[in-house]
């Protein structure tokens, strides 16, 4: 038996951590349809740049406050039905966005879409501490999340070519209601009747959740410092090719596909290779957080961006920065260990919520730094220095769990 769920087959639970990928790919491109056909959508229904920016920050008001809530269904409820309702919803408010005919019914679709998608994540790993022992939740926490990353770096150029085939209407349209076909290998998949609450053993085994709990704390507090690098790349880096290398938009948004798609591919390998350690004989806390740092200490090659004039050779370096990525999966790996078994949802809830606090920041800090230097680099020293002050946050302030959790394998336990 893997985890503390339910007895089922290898390719079974793998399949499901495939469909998870896929959700988490369908979650981007539904997330940044906005983005890429905001043009359009600006000059049909005459929206100034004030009015753009609060349909861009729509989807955040309710996909942050709701990872909270999300994760302690996640906790509670069978994960079968909630993330199928979830999807369903997130789904349906894309596809009739391509009714919309104001702002503010757009607004409205973007707040219900960020509802049904904040299950992604911590429905998402309350489900592979479900189905997966510790020595292999690294490459599956990895598989499951970079579907966002592989997402981001196809939707683009996927999503603009829709637009300007069929129209922006048509294009939530077909995003939107083609996605509800994940919903038919999902319900003949996961396992029905499937528990997701701890037994009173188990529960005894965990810390109890407070907003105190100190590993809960800093893991929270250095996602936010992860958040800050990550973010920085999402919303700043195809401007950052345009104005300062002066590249055309569409040779610019295919340079950046290229560290977007190292990420995602980074992180199951991320995990992958935590988990080759463990079952090495390495304690399980040693793996992840030597990763965590070789992932880390990749992004000081964002930092010869600078000083290359060739623009492949710097955008290889940016890809050499989006190595960062190797430590995902296994930070949510250690989310997964250090949470008592019946609160990994809300533990991954209300770790979420504290990295996309960085998605508010990161933007409008880097745009401030561009404006007062006249320059990109030092707001890329800026995001590497953030992310390097979390590395001794989890190398000298989690405390490992040492009571191990029924269904945890003896080769996973470890005192780090």
């Amino acid at each position: 038996m893997a985890g503390i769920g339910p007895s089922i087959s290898n390719a079974r639970r793998w399949t499901i951590v495939g469909l998870l990928f896929a959700s988490g790919v369908i979650n981007y491109l539904d997330r940044a349809i906005v983005s890429v056909a905001l043009p359009v959508i600006a000059l049909e229904l005459h929206l100034g740049p004030a009015a753009k920016g609060v349909l861009l920050s729509a989807f955040f008001w309710s996909y942050a406050v709701m990872q909270l809530p999300m994760g302690w269904y996640s906790d509670r409820y069978n994960l079968r039905w909630l993330y199928a309702g979830a999807f369903a919803l997130w789904s349906l408010a894309c596809g009739f966005t391509g009714l919309a005919s104001t702002l503010g019914i757009l607004i409205a679709l973007r707040v219900l879409m960020g509802v049904g998608e904040s299950i992604y994540l911590p429905g998402g790993m309350k489900i592979v501490s479900l189905f997966f022992d510790a020595k292999d939740r690294g490459l599956a926490s990895g598989l499951v999340n970079c579907g966002t990353r592989a997402g981001l770096a196809f939707g683009a150029p996927l999503i603009a070519a829709i637009v300007v085939a069929v129209g922006w209407k048509n294009a939530f349209f077909i995003l939107g209601f083609a996605s509800l076909v994940w919903l038919l290998p999902w319900l003949k998949t996961y396992p029905v009747g499937t528990t997701v609450s701890a037994t009173p053993a188990q529960r005894k085994r965990g810390q109890p959740l407070t907003w105190l709990n100190s590993n809960l704390l800093v893991m929270s507090v250095a996602q936010i410092c992860y958040g800050y690098y990550w973010y920085l790349l999402v919303t700043w880096l195809p401007d950052y090719l345009v104005v300062s290398r002066h590249l055309p938009l569409q040779k610019a948004g295919a340079y950046a596909a290229i560290p977007y798609l190292v990420y995602a591919i980074a992180e199951p390998a991320g995990g992958w290779m935590a988990d080759q350690l463990v079952r090495g004989g390495w304690g399980e806390m040693r793996s992840r957080k030597v990763i965590i740092a070789l992932a880390y200490f990749s992004s000081f090659m964002f930092l010869l961006v600078g000083h290359v004039q060739n623009d492949m050779a710097a955008i290889m370096l940016i890809g050499g920065g989006a190595l960062v990525g190797l430590s995902s999966g296994n930070i949510l790996a250690m989310l997964q260990r250090l949470a008592p078994p019946d609160e990994v949802g809300l533990w991954t809830g209300f770790f979420n919520a504290a990295g996309n606090f960085s998605g508010i920041v990161a933007p409008i800090a880097t745009g401030l730094i561009i404006a007062r230097t006249g320059s990109y680099y030092p707001a890329f020293v800026v995001s590497v220095f953030v992310l390097i002050v979390a590395l001794p946050m989890y190398w000298f302030l989690l405390k490992d769990r040492k009571a191990p959790v029924p269904g945890e394998t003896a080769l996973a336990r470890d005192n780090a």
